[in-house]
């Protein structure tokens, strides 16, 4: 299926590993001239090869969550089609661990750094007739996890935030859209998995089974979810056959979330 964005230009954050370089495969193989940001040089040069393979892309050495890698953004690409703003943390805490620095760390890389984004981009797009901005939350906006609760209030702030924006679209080309994807395969599941298992001895086999066993038990596919389920979502809200999908919170969760909502 021709998805319709040869042509485009995509800029996708938190590009250089997981989630989001599979983003960033997945547009750039459908003809969109991909935008990716990092911090590593050495990162960014092994994602902007895996990427480079499936089509065009550029890549900007910028820290997308700080202020000043956002401006560096602006500047470099002044007008882009598609912001998917997949930039994120997390880690697993109990709530009364939480430190004021906790809270506005998360709220920085997960709160502040898309809506500044969107703030340079939005604005554009509106003018053109033309744009999709697309926010990587997570299931954890709807179904906080009891050990990541500052993580949770972040992700619930990510879908305010595209519905509000969503709201501004009335009448033109340009929509807004969240996916919650679920616990996802990417470079740092294997030490939060280890962080919240029984035995740090387990396989990771084990620990994988564990971890759904005790604290995702609503999941129904009871597995992690591989990064390429969530590229091809984030894919198709992208494009132009998306049309009709604005201001929508699309599961990639594998059940976890148990309402039709």
């Amino acid at each position: 299926m021709d998805l319709g964005l040869k042509g485009r230009t995509a800029l996708v954050t938190g590009s250089t590993a997981g989630i989001g370089v599979a983003i960033a495969k997945r547009l750039a193989a459908e003809g969109a001239e991909v935008i990716i940001a990092g911090r590593s040089r050495d990162k960014l040069d092994a994602a902007s090869a895996e990427v480079g393979a499936a089509g065009r892309v550029r890549a900007i050495l910028a820290d997308a969550g700080t202020l000043e890698g956002a401006d560096r953004l602006a500047r470099e690409e002044p007008a882009i089609d598609i912001l998917v703003n997949n930039l994120g943390i997390y880690e697993a805490k109990a709530f009364a661990a939480i430190t004021d620095a906790d809270w506005h760390r998360l709220f920085e890389v997960n709160v502040v750094a898309g809506a500044r984004l969107a703030q340079a981009y939005f604005p554009g797009m509106l003018e053109r007739g033309w744009g999709r901005i697309v926010f990587v939350s997570s299931e954890s906006g709807l179904v906080p996890p009891p050990d990541m609760i500052h993580y949770a209030v972040t992700k619930s702030a990510q879908l305010t935030i595209a519905r509000g924006l969503a709201q501004l679209t009335k009448g033109t080309g340009v929509t807004v859209n969240s996916v919650l994807p679920g616990p996802t395969r990417s470079e740092g599941i294997d030490g939060f998995l280890k962080s919240v298992a029984s035995s740090p001895d387990l396989t990771p086999a084990s620990m994988e089974a564990e971890f759904f066993k005790l604290h995702r038990p609503l999941s129904l596919i009871q597995r992690l979810i591989e990064p390429d389920e969530i590229a091809a979502m984030v894919a198709y809200l992208a494009s132009p056959l998306a049309a009709a999908t604005n201001g929508a919170a699309l599961r990639v969760e594998g059940g976890i979330v148990p309402t039709i909502a």
